[in-house]
Order: C-alpha cells, then structure tokens, then sequence
C-alpha cells in the first residue's frame, strides 16, 4: 500500500506543480492564460488512453510490471516539459505524462484493493486516495519555498527526482493475489463481461466525470485566483494549499473509514452535500484566515467523497476486468472533465474576470450531480475480490 500511495502522491505532484505556474508559463511562451490551460485539458483528456492501455496489460500481464513501468514514464515526460522550447512542444509532451499517468491509479488501486481483507479497505481506500491531496501538498510546499529560487522550469523539473525512489521501492511490491488466482482459472469472455457490465460502466464514467468536475474545478484554478483576485503572495498562496491539502488528507481517510460502517454510497453523498454547504463561504472569503478555513473545509468534503472511490469501483467492478475497469472508468470521467480549467476561465472572462464565481458554479454543479447520481447507484461494499478472501 505504501509504495501505491507514494506513486500517486507523485503523480499529483508531477500535475500541481503546474497549476501553481500557470501565468508564468503563459508569460513566457506569450500566450494567454486560456491557451496554457489547455495543457490541463490535455493531460486529463489523454488519461483515458493510458488507463486502457496499461489496464488491458495490468490484466494480462500482471499489476506490478504495469505500475512498474508507468512510474518510470510519467517523471520523464514531466521533466521534459521544463524544457519545452514551445508552446506547442510543452503540449506535447503533457499530453504523454497524462499518457502515462492515466496507468497509475487504476492498476495501483486494483494491486491494493484485492490485497487486502475486505473489511479494511474502507479506511485503506481513503489513505490510498489520500495520496492524490498529499502530493498537491508536497507541490505547495515546492511552490512556495523553490520557486522563489528557481523558476517555473525548474519547479517542473523536480518532478523527476522522488520517482526513482518509487520505482525502486516498487522492486519489493508483491503481484496482486486476485490476479495469480486468475491466470490459473479460466478467463470469461471479455465481449460477454461488457455486455452484461455497460449499464454499471455507463453510471460509473457519469459518476466520474460529475468527481472529476469537482475535484478539479476547486483545485486547478484555485491558487490563480488567490493570486489575481486576493492578491495573496506565492508564500501566502503556498501555505494555504498546504493547509486544505491537510484537510483533503485528513477528509479522505475519515470518510473512507467511515464507509466501512455507513456504506460507500452514503459516505459519498453526505460528502457532496457537505461541499454544496461550504460553497460559498469557500468561494467568496476575503481575509486570509477565512480563506484558509474555507479552502481547509471544502477540500474535507471534496476529498472525503474521493477517499471511498478506489474501493467502490474495485466493488463494482467485474472481476475479469479489475485491472481495467476502475482506471478506464476513472479516466474517461477525466476526459469528459478535462475541459474544467478552460471553461471556468472563459466563463471569468465573460463575468468581468470573476473567476471565483466561475468556480463557484462549476463545483456547485459538480457536486450536486454527484449527490443525485450516487443514490441511484450500487452498492456492493464487502464484495470478494479474490478467494483469500473468503478465509478472513
């Protein structure tokens, strides 16, 4: 589990060091800030295409290789991009790291879930997810003391160095024991596993994409417009994105918990309906401290809805598929999300650069989305994932 949470957590330091940067980016390629957020659609819209890829691998071959291998590609390419001559090089290559990153989490999450007993992956869930919010802290904290010193580039270029040491941790991680019971058995149909599974893949991509609108519609933008519209220091803007990424952490591992005894979906919704409460003391706070307590609640909401995540879509999942379906699901939500950072920021401009509002309605409506579609879903928490469990 650790080594999982590790790379996740470097994944998302990889992708938050970017949004932290994004005008300075746009400063030095001169271009607007609309056209570098296009680097955001891009990794997100390119997700999808990895999940699918190293998730028909992780269930051919195996989850540990997969992960093996997606953890040396994604800090290359993040790396390259520091040094991106061009706006359209720079594109490129975060098209590739999303490449990459899309393999991470549904291989990772699929290796922990079924290695596991099935009454504590509530609480696992959430640390496991917990490592998406623990890596946009660690990028916080790069932003804030680094980048003073040295500059978008090289805050992007940091990205590469914790990497190896994940990958040399993953030497050590066992192959998942679902997937060993696996290849001595034999496979169903994957055309038949789709067939009977559409109508739960269709409400999982739905569930997905209202998450990832969500997630990050108040996180991507988030630090821009603290700077433009609060008139907060980097310093300033570092240490509160380090204090609701505490609270993100803190929020996913309770609600993940928490889910163990109340069920997935309605730790989920009472998560949903917390974050529509906080909407707008989160979004239209002044002072610094408020600010911080808004940001330090909303991110306990959000990221406590995304603590259950790994664990219902592991439960949901077909068993024949769980290498692929978590991760293709997931991802896809992200491709049909990708467009949050661009619409919120056309959105501003059209309300006289009133990107707070922008981001406003964009969560509100994410997060009352997920509320209706997560009573109509199911719910199958305990659901065995691989014959050892049936011993505990």
């Amino acid at each position: 589990m650790g080594a999982a949470f590790l790379g996740w957590s470097l994944d998302a330091f990889d992708f938050f060091l970017l949004v932290f940067v994004l005008k300075d980016v746009a400063r030095t390629y001169h271009v607007t800030l609309t056209e570098v957020t296009l680097a955001l659609f891009l990794t997100l819209a390119a997700r999808p295409v990895g999940a699918l890829i190293f998730g028909r691998l992780a269930d051919r071959v195996g989850r540990k290789p997969v992960l093996m291998a997606v953890v040396a590609l994604y800090p290359f390419f993040a790396f390259l991009s520091a040094l991106a001559p061009s706006i359209g090089t720079f594109l490129l290559l975060r098209t590739l790291f999303g490449v990459a990153m899309g393999g991470e989490w549904g291989a990772g999450a699929s290796l922990v879930m079924e290695s596991i007993p099935p009454g504590c992956r509530g609480v696992v869930s959430g640390i496991l997810q917990a490592g998406y919010p623990f890596g946009y802290l660690l990028a916080a904290l790069a932003y804030a003391w680094i980048y003073p010193l040295a500059g978008w580039r090289g805050l992007l270029m940091l990205g590469i160095l914790p990497a190896f040491i994940v990958f040399l941790v993953r030497r050590q991680v066992p192959e998942s024991a679902a997937f060993s019971d696996k290849r001595e058995s034999v496979a169903p149909s994957k055309e038949g596993i789709l067939r009977q599974s559409w109508r739960t893949g269709l409400f999982a991509i739905l569930l997905m994409t209202a998450f990832n609108f969500l997630g990050h519609g108040t996180q991507d933008l988030y630090p821009t417009l603290l700077e433009t519209m609060r008139g907060l220091t980097p310093r300033e803007v570092g240490g509160i994105a380090v204090f609701y990424n505490i609270g993100a952490v803190l929020g996913g591992i309770f609600l993940g918990a928490v889910s163990e005894r109340i069920g997935r979906r309605r730790a989920i919704l009472y998560a949903a309906i917390a974050a529509m409460a906080v909407l707008p003391f989160w979004g239209f706070a002044g002072s610094i401290g408020s600010i911080a307590v808004g940001a330090f609640l909303m991110q306990c909401a959000v990221q406590g809805a995304w603590g259950v995540i790994p664990a219902y879509l592991n439960e949901i999942s077909p068993p024949a598929l769980r290498g692929t379906f978590p991760g293709v699901v997931y991802q896809t939500g992200n491709l049909l999300a990708a467009a949050n950072a661009p619409l919120q920021s056309h959105v501003a401009r059209n309300l006289g650069g009133r990107l707070d509002l922008a981001l406003v309605g964009v969560a509100g409506v994410a997060a009352l989305s997920i509320a209706l579609l997560i009573g109509r879903g199911p719910e199958r928490r305990g659901e065995i994932l691989h014959c050892h469990d049936l011993q505990t």
